[in-house]
């Protein structure tokens, strides 16, 4: 429960970040952040958190003494920067844009059986950037070799470009929570940024 999801905001009510449960909890203990109840948007510190009653079926951090709470929204109380809008190039971060699809073929595969492509290949003095890399099935790629898609008689899906930053790049969208909705920017198909 500990390293479950909390989304964190900025002092202006914006969604900046998601972190852990456990961190959430010593950034309210630090007096860094207030608890968000989502029901109300009643913020808590640290203290008031603890004496909140759970709602039956609500997740719960049990101690020996009580059940907390599990904190599902933070605001920071000091913290009023906007993210950086820039998305990291990493093959993780390539393999969520192109949602493990091969961008010739269309095939769905596991991270073994795709791997990296660039469009201009390196030894033509190719990149490796968002708008020169894509994923390839294993065939595909064999069969693109050391060409361009075009000296190949290939053709890519989409046209490989950079993504726009989003809040679910820190988390997978999959493992958001209902009432984070609010505070969130529309869904994007990359969902973490991390490495």
């Amino acid at each position: 429960m500990l390293d479950d999801r909390t989304l964190v905001l900025n002092r202006s009510w914006l969604a900046v970040n998601v972190t852990t449960v456990r961190r959430a909890l010593i950034l309210a203990y630090i007096g860094c952040a207030r608890v968000i109840q989502p029901e109300t948007f009643e913020t808590h510190d640290f203290d008031s958190w603890l004496s909140t009653k759970p709602v039956t079926g609500e997740r719960v951090i049990r101690t020996v003494a009580r059940e907390i709470r599990v904190p599902e929204i933070i605001v920071l109380l000091a913290y009023d920067q906007q993210p950086a809008l820039r998305v990291p190039f990493s093959r993780r971060n390539l393999f969520l844009r192109d949602n493990h699809r091969c961008q010739y073929c269309g095939i769905r595969a596991s991270s073994e059986e795709l791997s990296v492509d660039h469009v201009m290949p390196r030894s033509k003095g190719g990149l490796s950037t968002w708008t020169n890399c894509v994923l390839a099935c294993h065939e595909c790629n064999v069969r693109k070799g050391n060409r361009t898609p075009h000296e190949a008689g290939m053709r890519l899906s989409r046209t490989p470009a950079q993504p726009r930053w989003s809040v679910y790049l820190t988390f997978g969208s999959d493992r958001k929570r209902d009432c984070w909705q609010r505070f969130l920017s529309e869904p994007r198909s990359i969902r973490d940024s991390r490495l």
